[in-house]
């Protein structure tokens, strides 16, 4: 573990080290590196698995300028530049699927195989969009507060998974330190027009009970990616299907890296 300071950033990362396959894993709003342990724990001795904290999240240390999904892309690459690492599989969810997906557009060269877990191409959609803001809005001006966090959880998790550890850390973090962060998310552009330039092997993962993007939406857009090997109904997951059922996630993770690392 450590830290690259590269593209004025001071991004944390961890990495397994070695000459194995390596895989990227890049995790969701609100959330941070650890959110892969569950991924870790059983794939870790086969893989040079890295994990960072994306821009503003957890201990990268960012600046206050606004960025993109693009940019938070070209950071992974030069974390990848920066650990000597010329090809990885991106493993994404939900935000860390959305800058996977532009990465492999952007810099397809160093994108091996991708792994995209609960999230989306598609733009915010503008109803949903304005939900947000007034939710964000309400918690700079009063605190990520009880009601807040519950509201938030309900959106991420699934009915009966223990979410304290991440409801804690939205509690422990001033919303104002995650406004580029929010703006990001919700101004991202639409790249779904593009799917059929990302020909690289692709696994897609989706929790049945995902709240954020209903499973049948994300059925339909997998649809259009033309190195797509398998999609994974994740039982009993929400938005957070690594999580939620790691049993299940571990292992259409195995089957896909057998087959491209």
């Amino acid at each position: 573990m450590g830290y690259a300071d590269v593209r004025g950033q001071r991004i944390y990362y961890t990495d397994g080290g070695g000459d194995r396959p390596a895989v990227l894993w890049s995790h969701g709003f609100f959330m941070d590196h650890q959110m892969w342990d569950p991924q870790l724990e059983v794939l870790a001795g086969r893989y040079r698995s890295v994990t960072w904290d994306e821009r503003p999240w957890g201990q990268t240390v960012a600046s206050d300028e606004p960025f993109t999904y693009w940019d938070l892309a070209d950071d992974a690459v030069a974390l990848l530049d920066h650990l000597g690492i010329d090809t990885a599989v991106w493993c994404g969810l939900s935000q860390g699927g959305f800058l996977s997906l532009r990465a492999a557009l952007a810099h397809p060269d160093r994108v091996r195989a991708l792994v995209l877990i609960d999230t989306s191409p598609h733009a915010e959609h503008p109803d949903v969009k304005a939900l947000y803001r007034a939710m964000f809005d309400q918690a700079v001006r009063d605190g990520n507060g009880a009601e807040q966090r519950a509201a938030v959880g309900g959106m991420l998790f699934g009915p009966g998974y223990d979410a304290s550890l991440w409801l804690g850390k939205l509690a422990a973090r001033p919303p104002v330190s995650i406004a580029a962060g929010f703006d990001c998310m919700v101004d991202r552009d639409d790249i779904s027009s593009r799917l059929g330039e990302i020909t690289c092997p692709a696994l897609v993962l989706h929790g049945e009970l995902d709240a954020v993007f209903p499973i049948d939406v994300a059925q339909a857009w997998v649809a259009h990616l033309p190195g797509l090997a398998e999609f994974v109904r994740v039982p009993g997951a929400g938005h957070t299907a690594n999580l939620e059922n790691p049993s299940a996630t571990n292992q259409a993770l195995q089957r896909f890296l057998d087959t491209v690392t």
